[in-house]
């Protein structure tokens, strides 16, 4: 794995063993970040959540295009040293938080760092935790209002609208599928 773009293009991510971590492929992260940066424009400035970060990998990427911060969040101990090491090889260490938490109870005390422009979410494959967690960011606004969500799923998986929060695209990579999700617009006058 390496950075594909940005200041950090071409730095090799530290690798990893196990089944506890599932990395974007390369080629995936690339169809993504051609697509986010065709809905967002540039990174620059832009905050970013990434939850289940397992690599670190998707938040580096968006930090290495100029994104101005990034908090990075998962439970698992190596997934955290892997991450710790990532941001130490791209020279982040000023521009990232590392949590070692579960996401959905991370999530509250987040609400004090957001709202986040964009936010990636990318956790176990059939674990039914998509809706819980885009309920949460749903319900404590952690969610900029012009900011998307990046959510990634095996290709079965469907990704309904939660809240204010509507999928208005999906794209199927190989056997994994990426939706992106925003808030629809207010309709009060």
């Amino acid at each position: 794995m390496r950075i594909i773009s940005g200041t950090a293009r071409g730095r090799k991510l530290a690798e990893f063993t196990g089944t506890q971590i599932r990395p974007t492929p390369d080629r995936v992260r690339e169809a993504l970040f051609s697509l986010l940066f065709s809905r967002l424009g540039s990174f620059a400035d832009l905050k970013v959540l990434d939850l289940f970060a397992g690599s670190g990998a998707l938040a580096l990427e968006a930090l290495s295009r100029q994104a101005r911060s990034a908090v990075l969040v998962d439970s698992g101990s190596n997934a955290v040293k892997l991450i710790e090491e990532n941001v130490r090889r791209c020279k982040f260490e000023q521009r990232t938080t590392v949590l070692r938490q579960d996401a959905r109870h991370a999530l509250p005390a987040l609400a004090a760092a957001g709202p986040f422009d964009l936010i990636f979410l990318d956790p176990p494959y059939r674990k039914g935790l998509i809706p819980l967690i885009l309920s949460e960011i749903d319900r404590l606004n952690l969610l900029s209002e012009d900011g998307i969500i990046c959510a990634e799923t095996e290709n079965e998986e469907i990704i309904n609208d939660s809240g204010r929060l509507e999928c208005f695209e999906s794209r199927r990579y190989g056997s994994t599928s990426v939706h992106l999700l925003r808030s629809r617009p207010s309709t009060e006058d």
